[in-house]
């Protein structure tokens, strides 16, 4: 399957070939490693009105895509143990790879939140964790839409949609300023939320490896690797926040 790309998403924006998603991965790390050169002397920037309209539409496009998901998924009926991709261009399958190219083209967008930290010179944010996450994520998501976009796939971003929505809600809240902190107590159990995630696609993608399903094995594979690398990062962010800096 990983050799044939599926002609339906073949022609869509920045599919069609690695260069484009290459190019702006390129110029991700390019302003990771270039962009506190370039504020050094500068004062941080406020940006308070545009990440508040950021986040706000961030989380919108977060719950329109779980929308997405859950509703062709359901009117679909289709499997959490084994779904096999509908290459078809019947409206389902066309309305589900289209849901994942917009959840592809999120985590373009997500890029911004790298620009905002290192133009308010929250450079502190800018961790191994943040980068690795937001970059992988693109040749992660560049490659399911490229050559399996539904079937399985569909669960993963169904479930990060939803977790987003609470994500960026947060984010919406704390960038109106300090006034807003005491109701920002919840941050603990939204990293919870995001572990219980990684615990879920885990389960879900090692289930077929050990049955028979028409779904890629590579694919199912890539993503339980992928999954225990951010379980590490995300566990050791944790007790480093919570446990030992509680401490």
């Amino acid at each position: 399957v990983f050799c044939f790309s599926d002609p339906r998403t073949d022609p869509w924006p920045l599919v069609y070939s690695p260069l484009p998603v290459t190019l702006v991965f390129a110029s991700y790390l390019l302003v990771v490693a270039l962009g506190p050169l370039f504020m050094r002397q500068r004062r941080p920037l406020e940006l308070r009105g545009l990440l508040v309209a950021y986040n706000l539409a961030m989380m919108a496009l977060s719950s329109y895509m779980f929308y997405e998901f859950l509703v062709t998924s359901v009117l679909g009926n289709y499997s959490y143990l084994c779904q096999p991709v509908d290459y078809s261009r019947s409206e389902l399958g066309m309305r589900m790879a289209r849901v994942c190219w917009w959840f592809f083209f999120s985590k373009v967008i997500e890029l911004l939140d790298t620009v905002f930290f290192i133009l308010r010179k929250k450079q502190e944010q800018v961790t191994f964790l943040h980068v690795y996450h937001h970059g992988t994520m693109l040749f992660n998501w560049w490659s399911g839409v490229k050559y399996v976009p539904g079937g399985q796939a569909f669960f993963i971003g169904m479930l990060n949609s939803f977790v987003h929505i609470f994500m960026y809600g947060y984010y919406a809240l704390a960038s109106l300023g300090p006034r807003m902190h005491r109701y920002l107590w919840w941050k603990r159990y939204l990293t919870i939320l995001q572990l219980c995630q990684f615990v879920a696609i885990a389960a879900h993608s090692s289930y077929n490896l050990f049955t028979e399903c028409p779904f890629p094995d590579g694919f199912n594979t890539a993503v339980f690797l992928y999954i225990l690398s951010l379980m590490a990062l995300f566990l050791h962010f944790y007790y480093h926040t919570y446990v030992r800096g509680k401490q």
